[in-house]
């Protein structure tokens, strides 16, 4: 008697409830290959560095490119070795398949040649990928050379500070969150920390290299096209870590000069009367206290140099745009933009909301 189970139920076009049909089958195994290459399609496009800004995949500094190339060179070694291991499999499956009456197939242990064989080859393929990678560790951990600029890198919680030398090494110039290089000259990049672990990573730029206290590191490349690229801390370091941006901004020589002559001269005089009364506002708040502006009393180190805020692209470490409207924001409660913030909430410093607009004039002021 033939069940009349539901797994066992006859249909119409002879097929059992609960088996799937042929096409049924296919369409399925279509559809989960077709999954991967949508995802890999995503990241794909002419406009890809504007929705994912911090890609290794566009190098921009001879850093980032022989990392890349080495990246490339051993997926597409991986992927021939996966080839034909995947295609010794499927012919090993199809050709010693179970067969009935067929007689059990041949032993190969002990067969010498064979064990030789799986025994050299992955050597010789690991040789093919020792070489380039012991080439690019050397090649990426050399000296500067002579005519490097050097930078230093201080990580603090949770923003950088870019330390540059001018006037032959007497002075420097202190800038926070936006490091501006010039395209075609060495950087030498000397990472520091004050406070915990952080990572500073450009992904353009080249790998990471951790900031350790008490340890210096440091890291060497040289720009090769001008732009602007995202930066971000990589090493956990704290409640605003993923908030810990910065840009690189990488010029050509000439405008670099120009940039570097401005933020060594000091802040310039207000003319403006709000500006005057936002500079009075600043220079006589809490804010003197933590900050640096160059031209006035102010001298803080526990927060960015102020001397030209108004010319950076963004403040808050990279995660807002320098405009009146965020600053504003900011300056009313930090802690709630950015948690674990060492900017307070300036209301419980008496500032009134009557002054930000003042206060907003003047650092926009800071050219």
């Amino acid at each position: 008697m033939k069940s009349t189970g539901s797994l066992g139920r006859p249909h119409a076009n002879g097929a059992a409830t609960g088996t799937p049909s042929r096409a049924a089958a296919g369409r399925t195994r279509l559809g989960a290959l077709a999954l991967p290459l949508l995802l890999l399609a995503a990241g794909c496009g002419p406009d890809h560095l504007k929705h994912y800004p911090a890609t290794t995949f566009a190098p921009v500094t001879s850093y980032a490119r022989e990392q890349d190339w080495l990246f490339r060179y051993v997926l597409v070694l991986g992927v021939a070795v996966g080839i034909v291991v995947f295609a010794a499999l499927a012919y090993v499956l199809v050709r010693f398949r179970h067969r009935p009456g067929a007689a059990e197939p041949q032993h190969v242990h002990g067969n010498t040649t064979l064990e030789l064989a799986w025994t050299l080859i992955p050597a010789v393929i690991l040789a093919f990928i020792a070489v380039p990678t012991v080439k690019a560790i050397f090649s990426t951990q050399a000296p500067a050379p002579a005519n490097a600029l050097h930078i230093v890198v201080m990580g603090k919680q949770w923003w950088w500070q870019f330390k540059y030398p001018v006037n032959g090494g007497r002075d420097t110039v202190l800038t926070a969150n936006e490091i501006h290089v010039p395209v075609g000259r060495p950087v030498e990049l000397i990472l520091k920390s004050d406070n915990v672990l952080h990572s500073f990573w450009v992904p353009q730029m080249g790998g990471k290299r951790d900031l350790v206290p008490n340890h210096d590191n440091k890291l060497v490349f040289t720009p090769e096209e001008p732009g602007v690229y995202y930066g971000q801390c990589a090493e956990f370091c704290g409640d605003s870590h993923a908030l810990m941006r910065m840009r690189m901004i990488a010029q050509t020589p000439e405008d670099f000069q120009r940039w570097l002559d401005n933020e060594a001269s000091a802040a310039a005089e207000p003319a403006d009367s709000a500006v005057m009364l936002g500079r009075q506002l600043v220079t006589s708040k809490p804010c003197v206290g933590c900050h640096t502006i160059k031209g006035t009393v102010m001298a803080g180190v526990t927060g960015p140099n102020l001397t030209h805020f108004g010319r950076r692209r963004t403040m808050a470490a990279g995660i807002m745009d320098n405009n009146a409207q965020n600053l504003a924001t900011w300056l009313r409660d930090a802690p709630h933009v950015k948690p674990g913030s060492k900017m307070p909430d300036m209301k419980t410093l008496n500032l009134k909301d009557e002054e930000i607009p003042y206060i907003v004039a003047y650092l926009q002021s800071l050219q």
